[in-house]
């Protein structure tokens, strides 16, 4: 009996501060947005290929930085339409930055383009929206790269916290992103 007591209290101890941590994450206490890179390193495009699952920073055609990401859950094909978990393809933008996000800071893509309402309009559906590209869930930041086994999110790009971190310091907002199949 006396052996267990240390156990649980050890186990205890362990729990509260994971539950500490996870929480202090979850509601973003103390989260510092990176300023932006020097304006004569930050990227110029972004590359986002599907199939291979790497988003590329690139400046004037040189490839800067490489990451490994995480695709919507229907990952194959152009997104066709609100809830459909599939990454879109095509020429879009950053257009805004969301540093108070869901996720671990979040940049919102200039998804559905006049071609995409187009042809979500003549389907007779939503085209969708709030395409992204973020890190992890607040709160869960601690999965790191696990989040790389399977696609999972509703159509955006995901990457690590640390990544993320990084390319939010090399991307103005109205820089392009060129999303391959």
């Amino acid at each position: 009996m006396i052996v267990r007591r240390p156990v649980i209290i050890a186990g205890a101890v362990v729990l509260l501060g994971f539950a500490a941590y996870t929480g202090w994450e979850f509601l973003q206490l103390g989260r510092t947005v990176p300023p932006l890179a020097s304006a004569e390193v930050r990227a110029t495009s972004i590359v986002v290929d599907k199939q291979t699952r790497r988003i590329t920073l690139l400046r004037n055609g040189e490839a800067l930085k490489s990451y490994e990401m995480s695709l919507g859950g229907n990952p194959v094909g152009h997104k066709q339409q609100e809830g459909d978990s599939r990454t879109p393809e095509g020429n879009y933008a950053v257009d805004s930055k969301n540093p108070r996000s869901r996720f671990h800071l979040a940049m919102h893509l200039s998804y559905p383009n006049a071609s995409d309402l187009d042809g979500a309009r003549r389907r007779g559906v939503s085209a969708g929206g709030d395409i992204m590209i973020h890190g992890l869930p607040n709160g869960l930041g601690w999965l790191s790269d696990w989040h790389l086994r399977r696609d999972w999110t509703d159509g955006c790009i995901a990457v690590t916290n640390a990544e993320i971190e990084e390319i939010w310091a090399m991307v103005d907002i109205g820089t392009g992103v060129q999303i391959k199949p």
